[in-house]
């Protein structure tokens, strides 16, 4: 039997780092970490939960909704249509953008689930609200927070605490 915290060891992404490389980052750095780690979370869990196709049309729409944005100027002689076209092209990226990345947390949400309960007999307590909300942010959150989970579900139901591991001499 693996460890609970496998996961989010072979992940080794804190949630607050991963927050502040995305502020830093203008949101490049999820699409990095998508397209970096979401095979980990698809071999960890045995469970897939997107190709790599996917994460290269969300960085397509993130990337042309945000050239569109930059490329919509106001013209300061008078009304222009084609700034307007282009900021409803944006728009609509946009839009997309975060449907997928809404799309893929739930995926992610499913394969979690389904790891927990198959290979540590414990439901994963995962918000729906949250995961449309805070997506992928959510989801790394949930799977550094794995081990806590599994302990209280375990005082919960009257069952021994697993003792942590003791690290292997090396």
């Amino acid at each position: 039997m693996t460890d609970i915290s496998t996961l989010s060891q072979r992940l080794a992404t804190p949630t607050l780092t991963f927050v502040l490389l995305t502020i830093a980052t203008c949101g490049i750095w999820p699409l990095l970490w998508l397209y970096k780690k979401q095979d980990i979370i698809s071999d960890t869990t045995g469970y897939p939960v997107c190709g790599n196709l996917f994460i290269i049309w969300l960085a397509v729409c993130f990337g042309l909704s945000r050239q569109f944005g930059v490329m919509a100027s106001p013209d300061l002689a008078g009304y222009d249509t084609g700034s307007d076209t282009l900021l409803v092209l944006s728009a609509i990226l946009s839009f997309a953008t975060g449907v997928m990345y809404i799309v893929w947390a739930f995926k992610a949400r499913a394969a979690l689930r389904h790891y927990a309960l198959n290979t540590f007999r414990f439901d994963l307590r995962m918000n729906a609200f949250y995961t449309v909300a805070f997506n992928v942010f959510y989801i790394t959150y949930c799977i550094n927070d794995m081990p806590q989970a599994l302990a209280k579900h375990r005082i919960i139901h009257g069952q021994a605490p697993v003792p942590p591991e003791s690290p292997s001499p090396q």
